[in-house]
């Protein structure tokens, strides 16, 4: 099948090539967060029903089951609208269905989805459904270039698929080099989607110069910057700097230097 590509430059002047999801493989995970959404609904309904009926004994105000269908009603509405931004914005642009899909919500300049973004295209998905069965966002989809919805066109969004790993083994740069040796990976670190959010691009352009330069500072120098750029970036971690080695800190560093880069260096 063959798929469009995307091109972006960011304002280092360094292309990135994106797969853009098309219709197909955004409808299915659709299909997938729906089965779930109603899942939830249906399981949510009868526990509600449930309770309000025994509640219902004890006080007249349950009574009819009034009140329990309102609360169905808000809360349905919250998390049927409410799921698709919360996964989009604090899983990295990956709700569950397309996380089993394998695609994910990016800014049209390539970077991670914004809390104002995902909340715009996701509040308009009450627009793309019109009139039903979300037709009009299937036939932007389907006839736009880049397949956006009208919630992407609005929110500068696209759909793109997520990177694969090349099983091939690829030359090493100098600092996975340093890495290998050191024995360091990314499990060597955990670091969860929410505290992901706390760095901002200034914070990996810092973290990235650093790692580029790590090789060739003299020992003295790079002991100075090590110290400078961990009391900036590691208390975000939670890590502590006072009592660490110099030796301590590059090594969280350079972690820290993997997690950002798969979040700030698309390679599709």
């Amino acid at each position: 099948m063959n798929y469009e590509q995307m091109e972006v430059k960011t304002p280092e002047y360094v292309s990135l090539q994106f797969r853009l999801a098309g219709l197909g493989s955004r409808a299915a995970a659709f299909i997938i967060d729906q089965i779930l959404i109603w899942l939830f609904n249906i399981v949510f309904f009868l526990s509600v029903l449930l309770v309000s009926d025994k509640l219902a004994s004890y006080s007249t105000f349950f009574e009819g089951s009034t009140v329990a269908i309102a609360i169905v009603i808000i809360v349905i509405f919250i998390v049927n609208y409410g799921y698709f931004f919360f996964f989009e914005f604090f899983s990295g642009g990956r709700t569950l269905g397309k996380k089993v899909v394998g695609i994910r919500v990016i800014q049209d300049n390539g970077h991670s989805i914004t809390l104002l973004s995902s909340f715009i295209r996701n509040i308009l998905r009450l627009i793309d459904s019109l009139p039903t069965g979300y037709f009009l966002g299937i036939i932007m989809i389907f006839f736009h270039s880049k397949h956006k919805r009208l919630g992407d066109l609005v929110a500068g969004t696209i759909v793109v698929h997520e990177r694969k790993a090349k099983r091939k083994k690829k030359k090493l740069t100098g600092i996975e080099k340093e890495m290998e040796e050191r024995g360091l990976s990314k499990e060597s670190l955990v670091i969860d989607e929410w505290t992901m959010k706390s760095f901002k691009e200034k914070d990996w352009k810092l973290l990235k110069t650093y790692a580029s330069r790590f090789r060739q500072l003299p020992d003295t120098e790079r002991d100075q910057m090590t110290r400078q750029i961990a009391e900036l970036l590691l208390p975000k971690i939670g890590v502590e700097t006072a009592g660490k080695t110099a030796n301590d800190l590059e090594n969280t560093l350079l972690v820290l230097y993997l997690h950002l880069r798969d979040e700030w260096e698309f390679e599709l």
